[in-house]
Order: structure tokens, then C-alpha cells, then sequence
């Protein structure tokens, strides 16, 4: 029985994590929002988000890219002003990519479309339902077998 509920959740997260499944959620989010804020350049944003400034290097393994790939996508995001190089201040030769006060607004306008997103799609739940599965899927997060890692928030 527990196998089976176990089965069951990993066959929905492997959906929910299929690149294709994120790319098209990115897509969505993403339309109408200028031209560099597209749904390669949303994990970048959205990283430098959670974690604040971080190198290129740094930031790569949390948004799925290498370092070039960072890089490039930080560069049309720099020119578009969402992000910006500072100095890192350990290490004299290196930067670090930070948030714009506009790219923390765009940011912003992104999660709130996200969370409208979900809130659509669990429009047609019972009452109480989604409250629920929010607060089970928080706890999952944090105590199943995915939870953070020491240093990752």
C-alpha cells in the first residue's frame, strides 16, 4: 500500500519535473513580459531570487545549466537592465549577478502570475482541498525525502 502511494507521487513529481513540463510553465509566465524575459531566461531570475547575488559558477547547479549557460542568459538579462555584475567582494577577479530593482519587480510580477496560475488550476477543488494540499505539500518539501539540503535557502 505504501509502495503504491509512493508510486503514485513519483509518477506525478516526474511530470511536474520533466524539462518540457517547466519549459512550457516558463513559457506561459513569461508571454507578454519584454523580450528578454523568456522561459531560458526565467530560471535565472527566478534563482537569483531565492538565493541573492551569486556567481554564475555558483548559481548554475540550482537552475539546471552549466556556467556558459548562465552567462548567456545573464547577458540579455543585463542588457534588458534586470540584472546586474558586482564586484565579488572574496574574490577580486570574479562578479557576481544580482537583481535590478527592476528585475526584482519583474520577479515579482512573475511569482504573482504563478501563483495565479495555481490558483486556477485548483479552482475546481472542494472547499479546503487546496488549503491542504498546500500545507501537505510544504511538509513533504521539508521532511520527505526532498528536503533542503544545509546552506541551500
Amino acid at each position: 500500500m505504501e509502495n503504491d502511494v509512493g508510486r503514485e507521487i513519483a509518477e506525478s513529481l516526474g511530470v511536474l519535473l520533466k524539462r518540457s513540463t517547466r519549459i512550457g510553465l516558463h513559457r506561459t509566465l513569461t508571454a507578454g513580459m519584454g523580450e528578454a524575459v523568456d522561459e531560458l531566461t526565467y530560471p535565472i531570475l527566478s534563482g537569483l531570487e531565492r538565493t541573492g547575488p551569486r556567481s554564475a559558477a555558483d548559481l548554475a547547479p540550482d537552475v539546471g545549466l552549466d556556467r556558459s549557460g548562465v552567462t548567456r542568459r545573464a547577458s540579455r538579462l543585463e542588457a534588458a537592465g534586470l540584472v546586474r555584475r558586482d564586484p565579488d567582494p572574496g574574490d577580486r577577479r570574479a562578479t557576481l549577478l544580482a537583481l535590478t530593482e527592476e528585475g526584482e519587480r519583474v520577479v515579482k510580477a512573475l511569482r504573482e502570475r504563478l501563483a495565479g496560475h495555481i490558483a486556477a488550476g485548483l479552482a475546481s477543488w472542494p472547499p479546503g482541498e487546496a488549503a491542504a494540499f498546500a500545507r501537505n505539500l510544504q511538509r513533504f518539501v521539508a521532511e520527505g525525502p526532498f528536503g533542503q539540503e544545509p546552506g541551500s535557502m
